[in-house]
């Protein structure tokens, strides 16, 4: 008797062990979901729009990537005129690289075209020494 306890205690004890590393794995994957309407972008087909589509979610999907590593930035500004709020403005923004995203799914719904992602991050620190990282201006044209 006194041995079945013993090895159900270490059954129960070893298998218990995998689903710990699991857990603190998976606190170092984040995800994303980037979005973009189909019909807003620019093209001569419905096609184009589509695949411009797709490209604007999986940045937008990359900028909430951003935004979780990195956080963002928030300037707000607020002004009276004869004690009433005139001009209010808010901006955000958000810079960072990420490095080692991997698209779950990409997939349209209705008139949105939709990203999933998934950011290992101790994929992202391995990588982070691969590379130099360069500035890419603001007014590039693009094929699309």
């Amino acid at each position: 008797m006194r041995y079945g306890l013993i090895f159900l205690l270490s059954v129960f004890v070893m298998g218990c062990q995998p689903m710990l590393q699991s857990r603190s794995s998976a606190t170092d994957v984040i995800t994303a979901v980037g979005y973009a309407s189909i019909s807003e972008q620019r093209g001569r087909t419905q096609e184009e729009k589509q695949l411009r589509a797709m490209r604007a979610s999986k940045i937008d999907a990359y900028r909430e990537l951003a935004e979780q590593v990195y956080g963002f930035r928030i300037s707000a500004q607020a002004g009276l005129d004869d004690q009433q709020l005139s001009i209010e403005s808010t901006d955000a923004s958000v810079d960072g690289n990420i490095r080692g995203a991997e698209v779950i799914r990409s997939y349209p719904v209705g008139d949105s075209y939709v990203t999933e992602m998934r950011l290992d991050m101790k994929k992202m620190e391995r990588l982070s020494d691969v590379g130099d990282v360069y500035h890419v201006p603001n007014k590039q044209t693009s094929l699309f």
